[in-house]
């Protein structure tokens, strides 16, 4: 399966984005495989820096490098899926400004919701930043199950045992991009979310 042969937005509404920059993983899946989704924030500015574009793109470095010091030593993200770990993003445009409006971010989580449903053996799911969070909290809101995570800070919510219909959830920090490396103390909280996630699954 390639999750890109089921997802396309139609009518593309939102205004802070770049539309051209439209991205979801076209590789082949086995989503029966699958154990941990793993969800950032946007697609890059450039898309060879997207998880799955081939050489060594941002994206994927950073993520490594996460996964590495959560003490799983894998150097691809082909590993990665073969272990069962999905790597998405909540909103599949590349963003024009810093931040993303609240409306972008409900109305790409259709498009995330659609995304999770492929996936119905995944047992955990890791929100790494705001927009995750965000997205998945629309998601369950509009199906009627009310908020997943509480308001406040990731820092105070961290650790919290949260579920997202059959999935433990764990929200964390972004790890996808140059941002990744500026704070050492959220470099050590997004390893030890890994690793909770990845010790949940094993």
């Amino acid at each position: 399966m390639r999750t890109s042969d089921h997802l396309c937005c139609a009518g593309w509404p939102c205004t802070d984005v770049r539309h051209e920059g439209f991205v979801v993983p076209g590789v082949e899946i086995n989503p029966e495989l699958i154990s941990v989704i793993l969800v950032s924030e946007a697609a890059p500015s450039t898309k060879g820096h997207y998880y799955y574009e081939p050489g060594s793109p941002l994206f994927a470095q950073t993520t490594m490098q996460a996964f590495q010091d959560a003490g799983f030593h894998v150097s691809s993200v082909d590993e990665l899926l073969d272990v069962g770990v999905y790597l998405t993003t909540a909103v599949k445009c590349s963003k024009t400004g810093y931040g993303l409006q609240s409306r972008t971010v409900q109305e790409c989580s259709h498009l995330l919701e659609a995304e999770i449903n492929m996936f119905r053996h995944a047992h955990a799911l890791l929100l790494m930043g705001d927009v995750a969070i965000k997205a998945i909290n629309y998601i369950a809101r509009r199906r009627g199950e009310g908020r997943v995570l509480p308001a406040g800070s990731t820092y105070r919510i961290r650790g919290g045992e949260y579920y997202f219909r059959h999935m433990r959830v764990f929200p964390s920090y972004l790890q996808a991009g140059p941002s990744y490396f500026i704070e050492k103390s959220k470099r050590t909280m997004i390893s030890e979310d890994i690793a909770a996630a990845l010790a949940l699954v094993r």
